[in-house]
């Protein structure tokens, strides 16, 4: 509710008036009346321009009518016609909370607390604002995450591998980019959807593979319902990455998917170390290197965030297995 000072009015009949117009604005205040409230605010404040407490009444009606600019110009008029009086730095915090400028919301207050230390309603209006200071916070540390995504820096021993198995340089350089891009590309889709298409994506060879005939990208969604299509899917990817003269393969499925194998069940070395959360599979092949990662989910405020990718071990928990014949590293 509005709130003024007592006792404004002189015994002049300007005053007079502009005591009645700031009673009727409080009047129609009570009522939600807002709009007619500003009015006569305003007229009262034609009667008497230097009056705080008519500024803080009329930016209180402005904060209701979600005229914030409006409000916070009163606010700060009201600090500066008064600025020992801890109602103008309430108002401002008001408007500036409904603005989502917390921090600032939060200064304005403590500067109200600073005036009056005894108000509960401030004291209320800190604690609750420190909260949606920490809240912010927290929503742009979980977005800053879904849109920075670098699976490089999780793969550094990989690279490494790759070059001990490869040796050419260009070889490894490749296969890693390719792994890197379609990682990336199943976290996107992930933040994005909450899933991820089960698919297998093909590194073909530019000069010998016939890319009329051969896609780089292989739906595998029923490859899971059962240990039948799950062994016609093995033969068919095993087939299609010679035929394709491919140079390695990368399989993207969601754990909700998997009917069959669910690797994430058993004992002994297959025992799961993730615990329940939903995610996705990525597994790597190549003649020479074959490696596993699940990429568990969590919900951040009410959105899908990513994990850091965990290493499998890919004898105990492979999806599908070996798609191309094993090529020993040469020493």
């Amino acid at each position: 509710m509005a709130e003024a000072e007592t006792g404004s009015a002189t015994g002049s009949s300007g005053g007079r008036a502009e005591a009645s117009l700031k009673d009727k604005g409080n009047e129609f205040f009570k009522a939600g009346n807002y709009l007619k409230a500003a009015a006569l605010y305003t007229q009262a404040i034609k009667l008497d321009p230097s009056n705080h407490a008519l500024y803080s009444n009329r930016a209180a009606a402005f904060l209701h009518l979600v005229k914030l600019n409006k409000a916070l110009a009163d606010a700060e008029m009201t600090i500066s016609l008064n600025p020992q009086w801890e109602k103008g730095y309430f108002r401002k915090g008001c408007v500036l909370e409904a603005m989502e400028k917390y921090d600032d919301a939060l200064s304005a207050f403590q500067a109200a607390l600073q005036y009056n230390p005894q108000s509960a309603e401030v004291s209320r209006k800190i604690k609750r604002v420190s909260q949606l200071v920490k809240d912010k916070m927290r929503a742009q540390e979980v977005e800053n995450k879904r849109s920075n995504i670098d699976m490089k820096k999780h793969l550094d021993k990989l690279k490494s591998e790759l070059s001990d198995k490869y040796g050419s340089e260009e070889g490894c350089k490749d296969i890693f980019s390719f792994l890197v891009e379609t990682m990336e590309a199943a976290v996107r889709s992930w933040h994005e959807t909450s899933n991820v298409d089960a698919k297998v994506y093909y590194l073909l060879d530019k000069e010998k593979t016939d890319t009329e005939k051969y896609a780089p990208i292989v739906n595998i969604d029923k490859a899971f319902a059962s240990p039948h299509t799950h062994g016609d899917c093995f033969q068919f990817l095993r087939k299609y990455a010679e035929d394709s003269v491919a140079r390695a393969a990368c399989l993207v499925a969601p754990k909700s998917l998997i009917s069959y194998p669910q690797v994430w069940k058993g004992q002994g070395s297959r025992k799961w170390k993730h615990g329940q959360h939903d995610g996705f599979f990525v597994q790597l092949e190549t003649p020479s290197l074959r490696k596993l990662w699940f990429v568990p989910s969590s919900n951040e405020l009410g959105r899908p965030l990513c994990r850091d990718p965990e290493v499998l071990d890919i004898g105990a928990h492979e999806l599908i297995p070996r798609i191309f014949k094993e090529k020993l590293s040469s020493t």
